[in-house]
């Protein structure tokens, strides 16, 4: 991991558990491990990609940063203020400056609101702005993300998809935030849409030095958006790469599943599709060792008695990988 001094947000050890409750007194019985100690860090102006299948924990660690929902442990340090523990004038800092731009463009946005409403509410709240000049920050927000001023009276069920999306996106950038979350925010939208909302942001982030947090269970979509591209497999992170060797070296055999299942147009690139076997085991009772074992054909005797540890391949130090079969090529620390 890189230097603290380099980083705007470092995860360290993450844990979010969900308690499972039981019978007339409602005690608890078990746990939903949906992030079970992950870390990582994004330097400023940087993207990592968090991918992996849907149900793995990428959301929940999202919005567990953006303090949205309770961490079990860990901790989250944004620009040296620690994130979890944060109140008063700290947390009113972090509010303003990490933002988030949700999944679905229909459910994040209030249907009573108009688009004056939801883009300008961060506005009134942290600026204290109001009255014309609100108006003209709105405008001026939704130039940015591609629509005009005549939007600013119209409500959210007179839009399209991606229409919605750059209302989101405008809300967003309203305080002009350091760190932007974007949990998965064109997987419900049409291919052709897709792209566009990309180009958007990959244009703000260049105009604006924007840090990207980007979660996404499609490789295909953080070939050429993400810096730093880390996978996840039940709570915890598998392999974690620059996206160039993270691209031209999968290492982790779940990674090779995902890559060999990306489309390819050209015939003669297309790979051979690795599918997976079995079904994913359960979050509340998982399987001893590995979590990935019951469904790698490479598995071995140690795989499902030994949890492999995140570590970096012996000659590429930045390439991190929790797997028993790589350990022959892993560093010794």
């Amino acid at each position: 991991m890189a230097n603290e001094n380099n980083n705007l947000l470092e995860v360290q050890n993450l844990k979010t558990w969900f308690a499972v409750k039981k019978g007339l007194l409602k005690r608890t019985v078990g746990h939903i491990k949906a992030v079970n100690d992950i870390s990582f860090a994004i330097r400023p102006g940087q993207t990592l990609g968090l991918v992996g299948e849907s149900g793995c924990g990428k959301t929940t660690a999202a919005r567990t940063i953006a303090r949205l929902i309770p961490a079990t442990t860990g901790k989250v340090s944004f620009d040296r203020l620690d994130v979890l523990s944060a109140g008063g004038k700290d947390l009113k800092k972090i509010r303003k400056e990490i933002s988030i731009i949700f999944q679905d463009p229909f459910g994040s946005l209030n249907p009573r609101m108009t688009v004056a409403d939801i883009v300008g509410e961060p506005l009134k709240v942290h600026k204290n702005i109001s009255g014309s000049e609100l108006i003209e920050r709105v405008a001026g927000l939704l130039q940015k993300v591609g629509l005009s001023a005549d939007h600013l009276n119209r409500y959210p069920h007179e839009f399209s998809g991606g229409q919605r999306q750059r209302i989101g996106i405008a809300r967003a950038l309203a305080l002009n935030p350091r760190l932007i979350i974007c949990d998965e925010p064109v997987s419900a939208l049409d291919v052709s849409i897709q792209s566009q909302i990309l180009n958007l942001l990959k244009d703000l982030q260049d105009e604006f030095g924007f840090t990207y947090l980007f979660i996404a269970h499609d490789l295909a979509v953080v070939e050429f958006f993400c810096d730093t591209i880390a996978v996840m497999y039940m709570g915890k992170i598998v392999e974690q790469a620059s996206a160039d060797e993270f691209y031209h070296n999968p290492v982790h055999p779940y990674t090779k599943a995902l890559m060999s299942a990306i489309p390819q147009v050209d015939p003669a690139l297309r790979k051979k599709l690795t599918p997976f076997t079995g079904e994913v085991p359960s979050l509340l009772n998982p399987p001893k060792g590995c979590p990935f074992h019951p469904r790698c054909r490479d598995a071995c005797e140690q795989c499902k008695l030994d949890l492999p540890q995140l570590q970096p391949l012996e000659h590429q130090s930045d390439h991190l990988v929790a797997c028993w079969k790589c350990k022959k090529n892993v560093k010794v620390q």
